[in-house]
């Protein structure tokens, strides 16, 4: 069945990108990279999260990209990526640097930010020698290091062994999602977005996350559901801030605390009252703006130092 991935229109309908290009991972996986923005100015990397493509940065893109170099890709198995036998936090982090080699200037500096699965993936780099020589800052979104499926609030019920076994199963699964339907709707936005969220959000992400092949889904539910990054927070010495939805189901605000006592330069912690996963998507003038005043303090002035 034929199905869109993404909004034709709207603020949530992905720009035209300025070029693309495919960055080739360590083990050979291709990764679908689109540049947006005039070349010189500061560099914005963005890595999206499960489920999900370059499409859900589509209002930080668009604005950014007016005076910034907006650097997006789709993760192994989404969007534009091919799948990849390999799912692993190893990977992970061998993609984000293949991207930041084949986009950044030797030297160069850019801030990541790191939504979800995203956040992830910038947590599992933090000792890379090619994530040091390029990440001058980073935005934390939506994320956690560890014990995701055991903090999860997805199912309705305390916290314990039958919690975490059913929302294993429930992240786990390997059912298709099928079309975009109103039950479908109701169904994403209660697991992944605050109560008030408005229609037009639901549906973007209703679509993208749609369009993320199944066998994709599960694989990657199974390296979340086996997550333990909390010896890469340590290590993830650069300038980091972190936002988190107060109702955030998949990663709640006790994981963006935990994530804020571990890390060694935290600059912030922004909890948006109301707001779900989804917080680029439900918030795209908050996360652009901490996006941006991160660049001008630890992107721009070293740049012109």
């Amino acid at each position: 069945m034929s199905r869109l991935t993404a909004v034709a229109s709207g603020p949530y309908a992905p720009p035209a990108p300025a070029r693309e290009l495919t960055a080739v991972s360590a083990d050979g996986a291709r990764l679908h990279v689109e540049i947006h923005g005039p070349d010189g100015a500061p560099a914005v990397v963005l890595a999206h999260g499960w489920t999900c493509s370059t499409a859900f940065w589509a209002a930080q893109i668009r604005d950014l990209a007016v005076d910034h170099r907006v650097i997006a890709y789709d993760q192994r198995g989404h969007g534009r990526s091919p799948a990849s036998p390999a799912c692993s936090t190893e990977a992970l982090a061998d993609d984000l640097e293949a991207v930041l080699d084949a986009t950044l200037k030797p030297g160069e500096k850019a801030l990541v930010a790191g939504h979800s699965m995203g956040g992830m993936t910038v947590m599992a780099a933090s000792g890379r020698p090619g994530f040091r020589e390029h990440v001058a800052a980073v935005l934390l979104c939506s994320t956690g290091s560890s014990r995701l499926v055991a903090e999860s609030t997805v199912v309705p019920i305390g916290a314990g062994a039958l919690r975490t076994w059913l929302t294993k199963h429930i992240l786990g699964s390997r059912a298709p999602l099928g079309p975009v339907t109103p039950l479908a709707r109701r169904i994403l936005k209660y697991g992944t977005m605050g109560p008030g969220s408005a229609p037009h959000m639901v549906e973007a992400c209703a679509r993208i996350v749609h369009a993320c092949p199944r066998t994709v889904r599960h694989a990657w539910s199974q390296v979340l559901d086996l997550l333990d990054l909390d010896h890469a927070v340590r290590e993830l010495r650069v300038p980091t801030a972190v936002v988190v939805g107060t109702a955030d189901r998949l990663t709640p605000p006790v994981q963006a605390r935990a994530l804020v006592a571990a890390l060694p330069d935290c600059v912030g912690l922004t909890e948006l009252p109301g707001l779900g996963h989804m917080t680029p998507v439900e918030a795209p003038e908050l996360v652009t703006a901490r996006i941006r005043d991160l660049v001008t303090t630890y992107v721009t002035i070293k740049e012109g130092a």
